[in-house]
């Protein structure tokens, strides 16, 4: 039984079919109901660094969840640009558990079809499970690893080990 929505928002040129086949693993392994917003946002250039040549994911965070639409507790942006916060080379996502908005980039997530697919919806649920109250996990398997490299989310199962599933329900009695 779903125990909370989550919003999905499009950034950039990702497609609202890319956030609606996101929403069957979302609610499979976090128990949400998902559902994509009625808004949208073009390519965020107000967060482009030139230096870098990268997106800064906090600041598109932070107009991302000008989206949130009332009532909904989080929202998950999925975007296709390069993301960095500082002190990191890059991001394929971020979460901010006090503001209850995610992001998850397309970017770097390279590869075709099922590939491509596989990986955004184990980053997206990864991301997501973060706002629901779960940490990163040191089991190289489970989908709260903190993957750094593709190897390591291509490493990742699309589902929650037995310590994280625990921790899980514990948060929807909360």
């Amino acid at each position: 039984m779903p125990f909370r929505e989550l919003q999905l928002v499009s950034v950039g040129g990702v497609t609202a079919n890319t956030l609606k086949e996101l929403e069957a693993p979302l609610q499979s392994v976090l128990g949400v109901t998902c559902f994509v917003g009625k808004a949208s946002m073009p390519t965020p250039q107000y967060a482009f660094n030139k230096d870098r040549s990268q997106y800064h994911s906090s600041s598109v965070m932070r107009r991302v969840l000008t989206l949130k639409e009332p009532g909904v507790p989080w929202v998950l942006g999925v975007c296709d640009v390069d993301l960095f916060v500082p002190d990191t080379p890059f991001v394929f996502g971020e979460a901010d558990r006090e503001s209850k908005v995610a992001l998850v980039s397309l970017f770097r997530l390279r590869g075709e079809g099922d590939v491509l697919k596989r990986r955004l919806h184990g980053e997206a649920t990864h991301q997501a499970a973060h706002l629901v109250g779960l940490s990163f996990c040191e089991d190289s398997r489970c989908l709260m690893y903190a993957a750094a490299s593709l190897p390591e989310v291509d490493r990742r199962q699309l589902h929650l080990c037995n310590n994280c599933r625990n921790e899980l329900a514990k948060q929807r009695r909360i």
